[in-house]
């Protein structure tokens, strides 16, 4: 008997040590520069049945932090829901708490990884009678013949931040609930061997670094674990989030001096080309405008009253230029067919030109002559008088 004991005693010991032992390493790594934004991605549609969203996050290896893509992946167990991994900042160090496996949500940090994980819970499904169904509103769902345990209930989102870690300066300010707290205290189970080789391949991929990618991975989301090429990988789009800083020092050692809003620091890196000079307020410009707008309208005024008299004429002009439109295009054949007639005598004229202009001062010095040849008027008046007389 207790022989049977002592052999139930260590099976349950080694079925629950890799749970308890996960529980209590559950930081990691620990450095001092901030992860970067979350980048802006769409998630790929559900692939299969009782697949669950795990978000994708900043991982840190020795080229620095890296994106380990987002992707639907099967519980280890049915009535397990995802804790999402997250940093946090403590004691002048950013902290990476590892994800795990429950059948509770836990604290991640207050991060809104959307499709769901808005900072707290999870909103994008639920366990019902061993299946699990999706939330239409929040999820990416077109097979609709194998994703049919579906409902829609819509989520408020009550941030829209793109911040990649909990404290610190910049940081979401967020407490675990005593509820969190338990959840993340009781046994849970860790990412399974998928999720490790999944974060392993962005690991050794060097496009996913943020020193590489500028904060826009090229994989941000995949279908499934470890499938980072083809059907369904997803691209980050860029967003506000890539003009964030990739890397923020200690908060500590160096305190950051708040950054305006984005629209502030629009209006700030937009200066004039040519000039340093800020421009003009737009009422100023406005009133600069006005005298010239109202030089122009008492034109336009003085001008109608001769517009208005000329429009009759105008009017009684329109059938004498619809009846000659007739005319005008029965006379076109006839200057199309004139026209090379008209081109194949130009080389004519151009040689008869210089004939001209050599016969020019032959008839300039005929014409005294033929002025002296002429009668002189007087003398043909008296001519006439003489015939009279006789």
């Amino acid at each position: 008997m207790r022989k049977i004991l002592l052999a139930v005693g260590v099976a349950f010991a080694m079925i629950t040590v890799p749970i308890t032992s996960f529980a209590q390493v559950d930081v990691g790594v620990s450095i001092t520069l901030a992860p970067p934004p979350l980048p802006d991605y769409e998630q790929p549609p559900v692939p299969d049945q009782n697949d669950i969203w795990t978000p994708g996050y900043w991982a840190y290896g020795d080229a620095g932090y890296f994106w380990v893509p987002g992707t639907w992946v099967q519980a280890p167990q049915v009535g397990f829901l995802w804790t999402p991994a997250y940093w946090g900042f403590a004691d002048g160090v950013y902290a990476f708490h590892n994800g795990y496996w429950g059948p509770h949500i836990g604290f991640y940090g207050g991060i809104n990884y959307g499709y769901g994980y808005g900072g707290s819970g999870y909103q994008g499904g639920r366990w019902n009678n061993g299946q699990f169904a999706y939330n239409r509103s929040v999820n990416n769902i077109t097979n609709t013949t194998i994703i049919k345990n579906v409902y829609n209930e819509q989520v408020t989102n009550t941030t829209n931040t793109h911040v990649s870690f909990n404290g610190g300066n910049g940081g979401v300010r967020a407490q675990p609930t005593s509820e969190e707290r338990q959840f993340a205290a009781a046994p849970h189970v860790p990412p399974t061997r998928v999720q490790e080789q999944h974060q392993q391949q962005a690991r050794t991929d060097r496009n996913q670094l943020a020193s590489v990618n500028h904060g826009t991975p090229a994989i941000a989301a995949t279908p499934r674990p470890g499938v980072m090429s083809g059907a369904g990988v997803v691209r980050a789009r860029a967003s506000e989030a890539q003009e964030a800083p990739h890397g923020a020092p200690n908060e500590a050692a160096h305190p950051q001096v708040p950054q305006p809003p984005q629209h502030a620091q629009a209006l700030q890196h937009q200066p004039d080309a040519q000039s340093p000079r800020a421009p003009a307020p737009q009422h100023a410009q406005a009133m600069e405008r006005q005298p010239m707008a109202q030089h122009g309208e008492e034109s336009q005024r003085q001008a109608e009253p001769q517009q208005r008299q000329a429009a009759p004429q105008q009017r009684q002009a329109e059938p004498q230029q619809r009846q000659a439109e007739p005319q005008q295009r029965q006379a076109e054949p006839q200057q199309r067919q004139a026209a090379p007639q008209q081109r194949q005598a130009e080389p004519q004229q151009r040689q008869a030109e210089p004939q001209q202009r050599q016969a020019e001062p032959q008839q300039r010095q005929a014409e005294p002559q033929q002025r002296q040849a002429e009668p002189h008027p007087a003398e043909e008046r008296r001519g006439g008088d003489e015939k009279k007389q006789q």
